[in-house]
């Protein structure tokens, strides 16, 4: 996924400004493919000029706020890009990196990052449940947009996933044993 796609997702979802824009990602589509608000607005800046998004004229104010709108260019191109072929990525974590030196090295210290990234887990999963509880209760469930859920049920089993190997993985490190 590349930011360009995102914002237009974003954008489609909801004409809004730049600032608008940078709250909704910090809350949204910023927990699977983040951006500073400096890569938004620079990007944003670059989607207008290649002609996929216009700025709709706003009432005069005292800044100069203005809400962006997807142009038919743009939702073609978000279009083709949704249909394209592309194959996984492979994974690519530091901490994972670090266990496999770990086994080299020792594992002096490891000990607290792990504890440290499970807590983390804990509580994205903790986030990640409660959104759920708000934005797709059960009984709502046939009105809400499957899609969406899709991707939010995505990061739920991925924040299980860790948890689960987090704790596997510190029951069985060695407390601060060299190979």
């Amino acid at each position: 996924m590349s930011l360009p796609h995102a914002i237009l997702t974003a954008l489609l979802e909801k004409p809004s400004s730049g600032l608008e824009l940078t709250r909704r990602f910090d809350k949204s589509i910023g927990f699977f493919w983040s951006a500073t608000h400096q890569q938004i607005y620079r990007e944003l800046g670059k989607l207008e000029q290649a002609g996929l998004i216009r700025a709709v004229p706003q009432p005069p104010s005292r800044g100069q706020r203005k809400e962006y709108e997807v142009l038919a260019a743009g939702r073609a191109a978000l279009v083709d890009w949704v249909a394209e072929s592309q194959d996984p990525k492979a994974v690519r974590e530091p901490l994972l990196l670090r266990l496999r030196a770990a086994a080299v090295v020792g594992a002096p210290g490891l000990r607290a990052e792990l504890e440290r990234h499970l807590t983390l887990h804990e509580q994205q999963l903790t986030d990640y449940q409660a959104i759920e509880r708000k934005d797709f209760p059960a009984e709502r469930a046939g009105e809400q947009n499957r899609l969406q859920h899709l991707v939010l049920l995505a990061g739920i089993g991925l924040e299980t996933f860790w948890i689960q190997w987090l704790t596997e993985a510190l029951a069985d490190l060695p407390d601060g044993a060299r190979p």
